[in-house]
């Protein structure tokens, strides 16, 4: 699961998703409307940012039903997935959910909660091809595409400048060994031994330090080909939590615990980060809008994640946010039209992209001369195209098979599992139990 939610909130969602599995029947196919049938009415959307990017949304869609006069969007800002799970299950649901995780494409398709959108596709040509492949890959379950693309995110890392120099470090790790020297070089203590500034904080609960989001510094692939769990099998999981485990150890978990309870939240002012207490983070590209709004003094630099194969460096984790039809809508024209607009016009797309500092998902917006395309961001850019770049598969479970790993992996942190290849083992069976597909 990705942006924009405390990792405590996540367990909430997931079980939500499983609720409405439970208890939402599959959706009855909308009746589509005729190639050229004039549209109207109200629709509602419901999205989860706020302030800054909340403004974002109102800009676009008021541009919408200037274009659109017999169209009225009512929009409902800080609607967590949670909610938008919840309010489908009971019947009451949006017109058009937007979600922060293309984690929940294979729930939402599988169960019917969001329509199918290949009749609205294929009626009104929209050419598919002008996706990004991944885009195109995790909008869509089991041949079923029930959502579309809205901006995309491709994960790096990012670094402080001022604190790498006074530390004597040229420029930003390309290895996990070059970011565990790194980050203990960077790393200050008080003078009771408590941690001042930490290099790289590296627990999993921490900010976007999800599993998901490393997998591919070691090309960890989550399942087999017949969709059960990988990570007992794949030993690129080994060597992912081993380097972590050691970097936690060097450091003290119960230090690193204490140090953490005194940062701010991530989505503030007081992200860790921002305010120089964390050298290197790990981080999506709509992170360069906070850090211009909040610390524009900040003397930083990004890269791609570090990893234990140079074949692989400059790849990632990549992902965005997802929009798509309510099977509780009603008014599922209006809301193609919407969505269409949102995510298939190019000006619109660019407009986004440069208020939110989030990647176009289109070639035509991705070329489009209004795009802002500052060095960094042209970083982002290049791990979303990187032919290695990787997204989390998407299960008829939705993110349930992440969230039993993300449970594991804690407790490998704090040193509760003895040994890792049994812990794994275990995991194994616990994650495709969630997954309904036995021990």
């Amino acid at each position: 699961m990705d942006k924009r939610i405390p990792a405590a909130q996540k367990a909430v969602v997931a079980a939500a998703l499983l609720l409405t599995a439970a208890c939402t029947p599959v959706a009855k196919e909308h009746k589509i409307a005729d190639a050229g049938a004039e549209v109207s009415g109200t629709v509602e959307l419901w999205h989860f940012f706020t302030e800054r990017e909340a403004a974002a949304i109102d800009a676009v869609v008021k541009e919408f039903t200037a274009t659109h006069p017999k169209i009225k969007v009512t929009v409902k800002a800080g609607q967590d997935d949670s909610k938008m799970t919840q309010a489908i299950g009971a019947g009451n649901g949006p017109d058009i959910g937007l979600s922060y995780s293309t984690d929940i494409v294979g729930k939402f398709c599988s169960s019917g909660a969001w329509v199918d959108l290949s009749p609205y596709v294929k009626r009104d040509n929209v050419d598919l091809n002008q996706l990004n492949a991944t885009t195109r890959q995790y909008t869509e379950f089991a041949g079923k595409r029930c959502a579309m693309p809205f901006l995309a995110d491709a994960y790096g890392m990012f670094y402080n400048k001022d604190l790498f120099a006074k530390a004597g470090i040229a420029g930003p790790p390309k290895t996990l060994e070059e970011l565990t020297d790194a980050a203990k070089k960077l790393t200050v203590k008080n003078p009771d031994g408590s941690l001042k500034t930490v290099g790289f904080l590296p627990l999993f609960d921490f900010y976007e330090n999800a599993a998901a989001h490393l997998a591919p510094a070691v090309g960890a692939t989550w399942l087999t080909a017949d969709g059960r769990s990988a990570v007992a099998g794949d030993p690129a999981w080994k060597t992912l939590l081993t380097w972590q485990k050691d970097l936690v150890d060097w450091y003290g978990y119960d230090n690193l615990q204490k140090f953490r309870a005194g940062l701010g939240d991530e989505f503030s002012a007081d992200n860790a980060f921002q305010k120089g207490q964390v050298a290197i983070n790990i981080d999506a590209e709509y992170r360069l809008a906070f850090v211009r709004d909040q610390a524009p003094g900040l003397r930083y630099g990004v890269a791609p994640i570090p990893t234990t194969d140079p074949a692989r460096y400059g790849a990632g984790y990549v992902t965005g946010n997802i929009v798509g039809i309510s099977k509780n809508a009603r008014n599922p024209e209006a809301a193609w039209e919407l969505i269409k607009f949102l995510t298939t016009d190019d000006k619109t797309i660019v407009k986004l992209s440069n208020a939110l500092k989030n990647i176009p998902t289109t070639a035509g917006a991705t070329r489009d001369p209004g795009l802002q395309v500052e060095p960094e961001f042209r970083t982002f850019m290049d791990i979303f195209a990187h032919p290695q770049s990787s997204t989390s598969p998407p299960a008829a479970s939705g993110p349930a098979y992440q969230d039993t790993f993300a449970t594991f992996a804690t407790a490998w942190q704090a040193g509760k599992v003895a040994d890792l290849g049994a812990g794994l083992a275990e995991a194994d069976k616990q994650i495709n139990s969630v997954m309904n597909l036995g021990g």
